[in-house]
């Protein structure tokens, strides 16, 4: 019965694939504004392409130009001058090219970088009211960022670097609810950061280094997503921030904090990145953060921090590069600073019988605080810069450069309909959890937090990690009233969690043991499963065996289709009316534009999905959710991946 029921649906999806395909032509108004940017350039050689094709959307992207469409309306737009291919005229009018824009009504991602582009930025940009990605590096414009990008309620990610705004950080940023990404780097702002970003609790990305801010930071804390925080080189302090502990990346470097740091950072146990050099910090140096398990980056030099170091002191596995130089420390190099593979500097402390250039013991007495012991600046740069080099290039330099590196990466990847890269996801630590490092700052530099947003699935709640005591709470301890599903290797649980949204947790158990960036791959994979006909990948959640690192079970967090399977609405089975002809025909539109994404909107695409009408399923609106894509979802079976 359900073949015969699925056969005639089937027909209808087919022979709307087919119209779909051959139908999707730009709109005539964005063809004829996108020859408009080309006159405006005075049609650059980089735009040659749009003489040989009457198919806008099928032009094949270059590193300079880019531009993508869903359906037949332009959703992304890159233009990128770096190597002089796009010379403005000279009578170009920034302000026309931005009303031009105008036009394209549905754009979701904006990229202008590197055209040269001057005078304060158009206000006419808060008519894009589509964007979610705006990124306007390394231009000439000036002034205040204007407030009618406060109109831009989708967006979410929001890049100026290098350029010459001036003035004070917008209060009103916090408006923008979704805003993930905010980098304005190395421009001319100052005044105090805004009280309202205490609750800008969607930010994951927060750059704003070589500017002249100053004052206190606000209350970070409640910014639990907060991963990458960039305040390098701006007048800051005197006091350390209250911040969330899932941080990432923290970076204070050369600002004008002057108290001790709080105890509260030995519990940042994702940390993998902490540079506080060039401060004015005093008081003892917190040791733990040397055996932080993700530790891989610490540099507190030109400090006036105290404190013994002893050789029998612990350090993370991951440390790979230490920069301790210009404080006042005592006693032994620990032992785990030892290591060919470890990038140390420690010189001009009071360290015992150590190689390189020590300071008197009585130098590093209490007494000796008074003392200005920042290295001199060329002096420094010099000696460290060789050093930090290497390991810079490897795995954190991504971070200093974050904002930026996620637009380069996320464009560049495009190819046609919603191709786009996408990046690997944070980890979670409950307390029942033992996990070695599964986040590396490589993983954020890949611009997750970027291209996420540039997926059908918007809407859909952001990728995160969730703490096991966050679903045992949600499953009632995993109890069996919430059991939907149960085989031999994995287990399905209805979660409601305390905002009363329902998801579903597939609890896999894994068969041999490994460390949990072992299983990143796949999670990367399944991170990238967001659009609004799929159930989307929510999370994950690591379990480790409580004697090592190595990972027990792994949970996975979906949506829960509240109206169950598309058949029991085509059958009336467990309905009093069974769907309409005209809902049939929508739901065939939607797995259509569902399996589109798994071919197209990836990359690579998932293909050979085996997909049967069980599991077509349906959310609370009646619209479809596939809930099968045949990816990796169980793995280690006498080392095999099962699907």
């Amino acid at each position: 019965m359900a073949k015969q029921a699925f056969s005639p649906f089937l027909l209808v999806l087919v022979m709307i694939s087919i119209s779909i395909h051959h139908s999707a032509q730009l709109q005539y108004t964005q063809s004829q504004a996108l020859f408009r940017v080309q006159k405006l350039f005075h049609y650059p050689p980089a735009l040659s392409s749009f003489y040989k094709t009457t198919d806008l959307c099928n032009i094949d992207p270059t590193p300079s130009f880019t531009l993508v469409c869903y359906e037949d309306s332009l959703t992304q737009l890159q233009i990128n001058g770096q190597d002089g291919i796009f010379p403005l005229p000279q009578q170009f009018s920034t302000f026309d090219f931005f009303s031009t824009l105008s036009a394209f009504s549905s754009l979701r991602v904006l990229s202008l970088v590197s055209l040269g582009l001057g005078g304060p930025i158009p206000n006419v940009v808060g008519n894009l009211s589509s964007l979610e990605i705006l990124n306007m590096s390394s231009n000439s414009f000036y002034g205040a960022i204007p407030e009618e990008v406060s109109h831009l309620k989708n967006l979410q990610t929001l890049i100026i670097d290098h350029n010459r705004l001036v003035g004070q950080v917008p209060s009103w940023l916090h408006s923008l609810s979704l805003l993930a990404v905010l980098s304005l780097r190395n421009n001319s702002l100052n005044g105090s950061l805004p009280s309202t970003f205490s609750s800008m609790e969607s930010l994951r990305v927060l750059a704003l280094s070589g500017n002249g801010l100053s004052g206190d930071i606000p209350d970070l804390h409640n910014l639990t997503y907060l991963q990458v925080l960039d305040l390098e080189n701006n007048h800051f302090g005197p006091r350390f921030p209250n911040l969330s502990t899932r941080l990432v990346s923290l970076n204070f470097r050369r600002n004008k904090f002057a108290l001790g740091i709080p105890e509260k950072l030995r519990s940042f146990y994702q940390l993998q990145k902490f540079d506080v050099s060039l401060n004015g910090f005093v008081g003892p140096f917190l040791t733990p953060l040397m055996s932080l398990p993700s530790m891989r980056y610490l540099d507190i030099s030109g400090n006036k921090f105290t404190g013994m170091l002893l050789q029998n002191m612990s350090c993370s596995p991951e440390l790979a590069f230490v920069n301790i130089s210009y404080n006042l420390l005592k006693g032994d190099l620990p032992a785990c600073l030892r290591s060919e593979f470890k990038v140390v500097l420690y010189s001009k402390n009071c360290l015992k019988n150590e190689d390189q250039e020590q300071r008197p013991l009585v130098f590093c007495h209490n007494e000796a605080l008074a003392v200005d012991v920042l290295p001199p600046q060329r002096k420094q740069e010099k000696r460290s810069s060789k050093a930090k080099a290497a390991f810079v290039f490897g795995v954190v330099g991504g971070v200093v450069g974050a904002a930026t590196a996620m637009a380069l990466l996320f464009f560049l990847a495009f190819m046609r309909l919603q191709r786009k890269s996408e990046v690997k996801p944070p980890t979670a630590r409950s307390k029942t959890e033992k996990v070695s490092t599964v986040c590396n700052v490589k993983l954020l530099s890949d611009a997750r937090y970027i291209s996420q947003t540039m997926k059908m699935g918007a809407s859909i709640p952001a990728y995160r990690t969730f703490a096991l005591e966050e679903l045992k709470n949600a499953t009632n301890n995993f109890d069996n009233s919430c059991l939907l599903e149960d085989s031999s290797h994995c287990q399905i649980y209805k979660g409601r969690p305390a905002d009363g949204t329902l998801f579903a947790v597939r609890s896999i158990k894994m068969a041999k043991r490994h460390s949990s960036q072992y299983y990143m791959p796949i999670i990367e994979r399944i991170s990238k499963l967001r659009h609004e006909n799929l159930l989307s990948a929510l999370g994950h959640c690591f379990e480790c065996y409580p004697d090592d690192s190595s990972v027990c079970r792994i949970y996975l967090v979906f949506e829960f289709a509240v109206n169950g399977m598309l058949r029991d609405q085509i059958s009336g089975g467990h309905f009093r009316k069974t769907f309409s002809w005209t809902q049939r025909i929508v739901a065939a539109m939607e797995i259509v534009k569902g399996i589109q994404f798994l071919h197209t909107g990836i990359v690579p695409g998932v293909y050979s999905n085996n997909m049967k009408i069980t599991d077509v399923q349906l959310n609370h609106d009646l619209h479809i959710k596939l809930s099968k894509y045949n990816l990796p979802l169980l793995l280690e079976d006498n080392g095999s991946i099962l699907t």
